[in-house]
């Protein structure tokens, strides 16, 4: 039976490597919000043209563009299940998403939430690499277990050997703080929408983000049936 689990956690949680290894595990579509949008402008959908002129002044897509681009990636997920990441980042979007779900017949069966401290969270935004393979090979500067490894007097990702790159906004504390600002607003922003998934039915499966990516994931698959 295919499986649906909505993800949350901050930036610099470790949510898309954790993303990805459950996504292997189950075979399920891995969907990230930005790359549904990437997706919709590349192919020229009318929801594609409508997100690409907020976007290219600078203002947020509006819910009643985003959610059917969502709905709609999610539907062709039906059958393999999907996890979805990076969406909704408010309250006014986990409603309009639930009850969009519901319309739509979708069950919501899992919410996996990764919990961080937000100093934490911080640091580990300010010393990830992103590899140019797979942005969901971890490479960080300040943790030894997923140190990159030197070659030919540069570092490079220790998974694949890829090259790597920090990304600008990674090491502005501003952006970072805009970003967390969002995420850790328990009125209106993405806690906000956590704890109102919380109360529905789907189980959920909160864990400790500052272990190691290891038992992260033990502490994910062991409470996935």
């Amino acid at each position: 039976m295919a499986v649906n689990i909505l993800a949350f956690g901050p930036n610099g949680s470790g949510k898309g490597t954790q993303g990805a290894i459950v996504k292997d595990k189950y075979g399920m579509d891995h969907i990230e919000s930005g790359a549904i949008f990437r997706e919709h402008i590349k192919g020229g959908t009318e929801l594609g043209k409508k997100a690409k002129e907020y976007i290219e002044r600078g203002d947020l897509v509006p819910d009643e563009i985003t959610i059917p681009m969502v709905l709609e990636t999610l539907a062709k997920s039906k059958e393999k299940g999907w996890l979805l990441d990076g969406f909704p980042r408010s309250l006014a979007q986990a409603e309009a998403l639930d009850k969009a779900l519901k319309e739509a017949g979708m069950e919501l069966n899992y919410i996996m939430e990764i919990v961080l401290d937000r100093e934490i969270a911080k640091e580990r935004i300010m010393g990830r690499r992103l590899c140019a393979n797979d942005n969901n090979h971890p490479n960080h500067i300040a943790f030894e277990a997923i140190k990159p490894v030197e070659k030919d007097g540069k570092l490079v990702c220790r998974v694949c050997g890829g090259e790597l790159s920090a990304r600008a906004d990674d090491q502005d504390e501003d952006a970072i703080n805009k970003r967390h600002n969002i995420y850790y607003d328990t009125e209106t922003g993405t806690m906000a929408a956590v704890n109102y998934f919380k109360g529905g039915s789907a189980k959920v499966i909160s864990v400790d983000g500052s272990k190691s990516i290891k038992e992260v994931t033990n502490a994910i698959l062991e409470n996935l049936d």
